[in-house]
């Protein structure tokens, strides 16, 4: 473990100086069939220069399956980091975890109950954690139903700015700003780059959910994302997702970090 000054966390810190970041995210629930076809998923994205790959969901997830999957991933030599959706996605097998606490949930396990619970495990397992602040935005998905989340709105920037400035008070390093899986529309800029100001300099603002194509990708990083998270396009269409993941990597460093 060791969190902010662990092995994932420096490497993250580096890369960041060099470009924004690109994320790819896996759900093993989607390959449960066949692990080898999320290495299949993840080889183009790789080759366009993703830099982290993230493992989770939030429904039908368990931990045999993602040992599986995170097996099938580690030939690429990229941080494989958990995304996890409650206690049975944590798994001996990664680098790393989202250690997240969903700040806008109505339920207080969500907050710390199963953080609670997954401390013991994660400690166990020797993964490193990455204390993220995991806030639901907007359309939120299957990740803002299952974890009772009330929705920030999106036109209401200042929200997300107090609950930002919050986890970092807490001592959280990662804000992560969601739209959910398969959202109709990203975080908005306005919110991005609000949050962003806001925080320290080097607390990490990631973004995920509702980002379809270059263009969307290139408007969180101009906004101020440090990195970009792609997830349902990386099934639905590979070459497209490679095709957003060059786009972050030509944008270059964002002049707000």
């Amino acid at each position: 473990m060791g969190g902010w000054r662990g092995r994932v966390a420096k490497y993250l810190a580096e890369k960041r100086v060099e470009a924004p970041l690109h994320f790819t995210l896996i759900d093993p629930d989607e390959v449960s069939v066949d692990p080898d076809h999320a290495a299949r998923l993840v080889e183009p994205m790789v080759s366009a220069g993703t830099d982290v790959i993230l493992v989770g969901g939030s429904i039908g997830v368990s931990e045999r399956l993602l040992d599986e999957v995170i097996s099938s991933l580690k030939k690429y030599g990229l941080p494989v980091v958990l995304f996890p959706g409650n206690v049975n996605g944590l798994s001996r097998e990664a680098d790393a975890v989202l250690f997240m606490s969903l700040l806008n949930s109505d339920d207080p396990y969500y907050i710390v109950g199963a953080q609670v619970q997954g401390a013991v495990i994660v400690k166990r397992y020797g993964l490193e954690a990455l204390p993220t602040a995991y806030l639901i935005v907007g359309y939120g998905g299957a990740a803002g139903y299952i974890g009772r989340a009330r929705p920030l709105p999106p036109d209401k920037p200042e929200i997300a700015v107090a609950y930002a400035l919050a986890a970092e008070l807490l001592g959280m390093r990662y804000i992560y700003l969601e739209a959910g899986s398969g959202a109709p529309s990203p975080i908005p800029s306005e919110m991005i780059a609000a949050v962003r100001k806001a925080v320290d300099t080097r607390t990490m603002v990631i973004v995920g959910g509702g980002i379809r194509s270059p263009e969307a990708a290139r408007k969180a990083v101009k906004a101020g994302a440090d990195v970009v998270v792609t997830g349902t396009i990386v099934e639905e269409d590979a070459e497209r997702a490679a095709r957003i993941v060059r786009s972050i990597k030509r944008q270059g460093r964002h002049t707000s970090s």
